[in-house]
C-alpha cells in the first residue's frame, strides 16, 4: 500500500523494479549522481595545470588548491552518497520497524538538505575563484573542465534540493498505525475487555451501615442510695 508508512507499504512486500525506477525519488538519485561525477571527474582529470614558475601542477582556479580539492570532495562525497541511498531505497520496503523507517528517513531529510547547502558553497566558491583566475594557456586549455564544474554544481543544487523536498514529504506522510494494529492485536482484537474479577477489591453495591446507637438506661446507678421515708 503506497504511503502507507513513510512512502512505503508494508513490510515484506514484493518489490517492483519498473514502479521502483520510475519513482520520482530514483530519478532525482540517479540524476544526481551523475551529475556528481560531472563536477570532480574534470576537476581531477583536467583541474590541474602546469604551473609558470616551475614544473608542479597549480589548481586551475586561480591556483587555489583547495578550491580543487573541494569541489573534487563535495563531487565524491555526492557520488558515495547517492549510491548508498538508494541501496537504502531498495531495503527500505524490508523494513518492518516503524521507527526504523523513521531514522532512515530523518537520516535521508538531515544529508540532503547539508549537501545542497554544501553545493550552493561550492558553486558560488569555485565561481568566484574561477572569476579571479588570469588568462593564460593553461587556463585556456582547462576552462572547458571548470566551467563544466562550475555549471553542474549548479545543477546539483537543483536535484539536491528537489531530493529533500521528496524526503520532507515522505516524513510528513509518517505511518499508518491502522495497518499494525491487527498485526499486534491477533484474532482477539474484537474481544471484550475483561471486567473486575470477584473478590478484587472493588466495592460492592451493598454498603456498611453502622447500628444504632443506644442508650441503655441503668435503674439504680451506682453510688445512688433510695433514700428511706
Amino acid at each position: 500500500m503506497e504511503g502507507a508508512s513513510f512512502g512505503a507499504g508494508r513490510a515484506g512486500a514484493a518489490l517492483d523494479p519498473v514502479s521502483f525506477a520510475r519513482r520520482p525519488q530514483t530519478l532525482l538519485r540517479v540524476v544526481s549522481w551523475v551529475f556528481s561525477i560531472a563536477v570532480f571527474g574534470p576537476i581531477v582529470n583536467e583541474g590541474y595545470v602546469n604551473s609558470d614558475s616551475g614544473p608542479e601542477l597549480r589548481c586551475v582556479f586561480n591556483g587555489n588548491a583547495g578550491a580543487c580539492r573541494f569541489g573534487v570532495t563535495l563531487g565524491l562525497g555526492a557520488f558515495l552518497a547517492c549510491a548508498a541511498f538508494l541501496l537504502l531505497d531498495v531495503r527500505f520496503q524490508q523494513i518492518s520497524s516503524v521507527r526504523d523507517r523513521r531514522r532512515a528517513v530523518l537520516l535521508d531529510l538531515g544529508f540532503s538538505g547539508l549537501w545542497s547547502f554544501l553545493w550552493f558553497v561550492g558553486f558560488c566558491f569555485l565561481t568566484n575563484q574561477w572569476q579571479r583566475t588570469p588568462p593564460g594557456p593553461a587556463t585556456t586549455q582547462a576552462g572547458d573542465a571548470a566551467r563544466a564544474a562550475i555549471a553542474f554544481s549548479f545543477f546539483s543544487i537543483l536535484s539536491w534540493v528537489a531530493l529533500t523536498v521528496k524526503a520532507l514529504q515522505r516524513f510528513r506522510l509518517g505511518t499508518d498505525m491502522s495497518l499494525f494494529a491487527t498485526e499486534q492485536l491477533g484474532t482477539g482484537a474484537g474481544q471484550d475487555y475483561p471486567g473486575y474479577p470477584v473478590g478484587s477489591g472493588v466495592e460492592g453495591t451493598e454498603t456498611y451501615q453502622s447500628p444504632p446507637f443506644t442508650e441503655t438506661l441503668d435503674t439504680s446507678p451506682k453510688g445512688y442510695q433510695v433514700p428511706a421515708y
